[in-house]
C-alpha cells in the first residue's frame, strides 16, 4: 500500500484480465487451444464452437458495447481498452510478468501514492508515467525505468530533486512539476542539459521558485526546451516576467500555454541584456467584484435629514497576506 506496483495491482484487479470475458475460462478454452494472434483478423461466426463456450467475436462483442455489463468507461484510457481485448484473445501474453512488457503507459491518479519503489523496472517498455495527485514527496530516479519519455508528478509533495536528477531517463521529453512545493533557488541547478539532454516540455507552475534570473540560467542550456509553464510561482510577479524569457529563451515556442509569436519577440528584442529590469518587485492588482451577507448601504440612504432615528455605522477591513 502506498506504493506505484501496489496501486498497479489495484489497476490490474479493477480490470478484470483474468475474469469473464477476459482471460483463460471454460467460455473460451477450446479458442484459446488454437493459439490464434491477438492481431490476426476475427475469425467469421460460422465456426463451429462447443457448447457453452463464446467465439472471440461474441466475448469481444461484450467488451466494446456500451450497454454490456462488462464494458468499460466511456473515459478510460485506449490502453485499457487494448489490455482488455488482448486478454479475450491471447490471455497467454498477459500471464504473470508478461503484463510488464505490454504496458507502455501507465496512469495512476489520485491514488495516495507515496513511494515510486523499484517495482516499476519491470516496466521494461514504458515510456509514459503519470502519477499526479498522490503524495509523493521524493523520487528515486534508479527506480525509474530508462525508456520514460514522459514523467507527470503534478500535484504532490516534492520538494527536492536531488533524487530525481541522480540518474533521470536519458530519453525524458517531458517532465510535469507543476503544484508542488520546489523553492528555489537550490533547485535550479538540477534543470540544465547535463540532466535532461532531450527536454522539449517543463511544468513548474504553482512551486515557490522566485529566483528568475537564476531559473533562466539554467533553462537556456536546454536547447531542446520549446514548451515552459512558470506560472503561479512568485517570480512570475515580476512586471518583465514574460518579456524577459521570451528573449532569454529564444527557442522556446509556447509559454505559460501562450504561443509566442515573432512580433511578441520582436517586441522584447534586448530585454535579456537588462537583468536590472528584473527587480525583486511586484505590482498586485486586487479587484473585489461581488461581496455577499452585508447589509445594502442603499438601505440607509432613505433616512432623511434630521430624522431622530438611530445612526448605525458600518466599517470593513480587508486584509492581504503575502
Amino acid at each position: 500500500p502506498g506504493s506505484v506496483s501496489a496501486a498497479f495491482q489495484e489497476y490490474l484487479r479493477h480490470l478484470g484480465l483474468q475474469d469473464f470475458p477476459c482471460g483463460l475460462g471454460s467460455w473460451n478454452k477450446s479458442c484459446r487451444n488454437a493459439r490464434r494472434s491477438p492481431w490476426a483478423e476475427p475469425a467469421g461466426l460460422e465456426e463451429a464452437v462447443p457448447p457453452g463456450e463464446e467465439t472471440p467475436e461474441a466475448l469481444l462483442e461484450l467488451l466494446r458495447d456500451q450497454h454490456s455489463p462488462w464494458a468499460l468507461p466511456p473515459d478510460c484510457s485506449p490502453q485499457d481498452r487494448l489490455l482488455r481485448e488482448v486478454a479475450v484473445l491471447a490471455p497467454e501474453l498477459l500471464h504473470g510478468s508478461r503484463i510488464f512488457q505490454a504496458v507502455k503507459s501507465l496512469r495512476i491518479l489520485d491514488k495516495g501514492v507515496e513511494e515510486v519503489d523499484e517495482g516499476l523496472l519491470r516496466f521494461q517498455q514504458l515510456e509514459e508515467l503519470i502519477l499526479s495527485a498522490n503524495h509523493i514527496s521524493r523520487v528515486t530516479s534508479a527506480h525509474l525505468p530508462r525508456t520514460l519519455k514522459v514523467l507527470e508528478l503534478c500535484y504532490n509533495a516534492v520538494g527536492d530533486l536531488q533524487g530525481l536528477c541522480a540518474r533521470p531517463p536519458p530519453e525524458l521529453q517531458h517532465l510535469g512539476l507543476g503544484y508542488n512545493r520546489l523553492c528555489g533557488p537550490s533547485q535550479e541547478k538540477h534543470l540544465t542539459v547535463d540532466f535532461w539532454p532531450n527536454l522539449v516540455s517543463l511544468d513548474l507552475s504553482f512551486n515557490s521558485l522566485t529566483d528568475l534570473l537564476g531559473l533562466v540560467s539554467q533553462l537556456s542550456t536546454l536547447q531542446n526546451l520549446r514548451i515552459l509553464v512558470l506560472q503561479g510561482n512568485p517570480l512570475a510577479l515580476i512586471l518583465t516576467y514574460r518579456g524577459f524569457l521570451v528573449d532569454s529563451l529564444p527557442k522556446l515556442s509556447i509559454l505559460d500555454d501562450i504561443h509566442i509569436w515573432p512580433d511578441e519577440r520582436q517586441q522584447f528584442q534586448g530585454l535579456a541584456r537588462q537583468p536590472e529590469l528584473t527587480r525583486s518587485e511586484a505590482r498586485v492588482v486586487v479587484s473585489i467584484g461581488e461581496m455577499k451577507g452585508l447589509p445594502d448601504p442603499k438601505a440607509f440612504q432613505q433616512l432623511k435629514v434630521g430624522s431622530e432615528g438611530p445612526v448605525i455605522t458600518y466599517s470593513y477591513c480587508v486584509t492581504y497576506e503575502f
